[in-house]
């Protein structure tokens, strides 16, 4: 079946969650949580290196929204159901539509961390790939000194499969880096 003729949701919500489809002007929150957290994301995510300005991250997020409707990437929001504060972003990227699998990314706005905010919502879009989507497998690739990132696929019993030595380099160039490759089956 051709991906986009696939109907599902393009939100979901967990306990304390609502996780969703980027919208047209989501921009200005994600690009001030994106100035809030500079420093935290700069070690770990090759975006945080680049200028950000308002206007870019809106059209980076339309482009995330057009991806989804045509199933190519599914960027996910992440904001809290109550006060509706923008907790993070996520998604489930590199789809592969024949297996089906993808692999998710995340990273949150540090005034939110160590709430277990990213956690919840890991573990919600991994459910939602899983008895949504139909998929086969969810990978979670992180690099091995990432103790943050690494900590959620452990707590959520993904299995590691193995780590992927002189795999890449850090975001600044300076070094060769190992990644951790997580996985869930079904």
């Amino acid at each position: 079946m051709n991906p986009i003729l696939m109907e599902f949701p393009d939100q979901f919500t967990t306990e304390r969650l609502l996780i969703r489809c980027p919208l047209p002007g989501d921009g200005k929150v994600v690009y001030e949580s994106i100035v809030f957290s500079i420093q935290e994301l700069r070690e770990w995510l090759p975006f945080a290196h680049k200028e950000q300005r308002e206007e870019v991250v809106e059209a980076n997020l339309r482009e995330a929204r057009l991806n989804y409707l045509k199933r190519e990437d599914l960027r996910l929001l992440i904001f809290h159901r109550e006060t509706n504060e923008f907790i993070g972003s996520s998604g489930l990227h590199h789809p592969n539509w024949d297996v089906p699998k993808f692999e998710i990314g995340y990273w949150i706005d540090s005034r939110h961390s160590g709430k277990g905010y990213m956690t919840e919502a890991v573990e919600g879009i991994t459910e939602f790939a899983f008895n949504e989507l139909k998929a086969r497998r969810v990978l979670i690739r992180c690099d091995t000194l990432n103790n943050k990132s690494r900590a959620i696929p452990e707590r959520l019993g993904f299995t590691l499969e193995g780590i992927l030595r002189n795999d890449d380099t850090s975001v600044d160039g300076s070094t060769l880096r190992d990644t951790c490759i997580f996985a869930k089956v079904k």
